[in-house]
């Protein structure tokens, strides 16, 4: 019987099964930028109105026909007009652009006319009616900080804007080249492990005595894990075991993968056994 597959919060499981890395955007960014949609949505309303006005102060069409033009210019602005742009744009608007957000379906997919009709039905309640407050109401006690459109249509505001990846972690100082080759870093434990490696990438942005003492600390937690123990200042050490784990780690993982992709080729290549007759 296959095992259950566990799905963290952060994940989406896509129609193939396979957990997607995705992150949704925040609450406080989401409201955001849907401010500025409703800002946007609220100018055009009085541009269209203003238009409305001198058409009919122009006799250009029938005053009888005023509120007819209201109900036009209010179904333009809360119901054609996001639906269009969301299906056009794949689920962006100016606020999602300016804080860095997209819809797209509960599965990660790119959201359609469907979700984007059904969102803006359901805006005009929340949205406009309300302003806002079924809104965010619904979003602040939902994971994914789904409104009510949201969770009708099956769709969610997902983080376009990733982080910048880390800087390249430094390489071995040149002194401990042989060092390397013999030292023991078997022993030191992940925890110190982790406070080193963030230590090291950090180091270069901190204070010159914050910088001292902290790498003085670490290298005292190191010094019992290590074998044998170089005779340099601490945050050379320091960056010696960080560097010395990370590249035997690496290369754990190297023949690893080439001890898998061997056993995979070994099995394609053996025959199979001739049909029993």
């Amino acid at each position: 019987m296959a095992e259950p597959i566990a799905i963290v919060p952060d994940e989406v499981l896509t129609g193939e099964a396979v957990a997607l890395d995705v992150q949704p955007l925040g609450f406080f960014l989401r409201a955001l930028g849907a401010l500025i949609d409703v800002l946007v949505a609220v100018g055009l309303t009085l541009l269209l109105a203003w238009v409305s006005g001198w058409m009919l102060g122009q006799n250009v069409v029938d005053p009888g026909a005023s509120s007819i033009l209201s109900i036009l210019v209010i179904v333009v602005v809360t119901i054609v007009l996001p639906t269009t742009v969301e299906t056009l744009t794949r689920g962006r608007s100016l606020g999602r652009l300016a804080v860095g957000g997209r819809i797209v379906r509960a599965d990660g997919g790119a959201a359609g006319f469907r979700q984007a009709l059904i969102r803006a039905l359901v805006g005009v309640l929340e949205i406009w009616m309300t302003l806002g407050a079924i809104a965010l109401l619904v979003g602040a006690f939902t994971p994914r900080s789904q409104r009510l459109g949201d969770l009708m249509a099956g769709t969610y505001s997902q983080r376009t804007r990733t982080p910048p990846l880390p800087p390249n972690a430094p390489l071995l100082p040149p002194a401990l080249g042989e060092w390397s080759q013999v030292a023991d870093v078997t022993r030191l434990p992940d925890r110190v492990a982790r406070r080193c490696a963030q230590f090291v990438r950090q180091a270069d942005r901190m204070e010159p005595g914050s910088r001292l003492r902290q790498a003085a600390l670490l290298a005292a937690e190191v010094r019992p894990f290590l074998s044998p123990v170089p005779a340099v200042d601490a945050e050379t050490l320091v960056r010696a075991a960080v560097a010395v784990r990370r590249d035997r780690e690496y290369r754990a993982l190297l023949l690893e993968d080439e001890r898998v992709g061997s056993l995979l080729r070994r099995t394609a290549t053996v025959p199979r056994g001739f049909p029993e007759r």
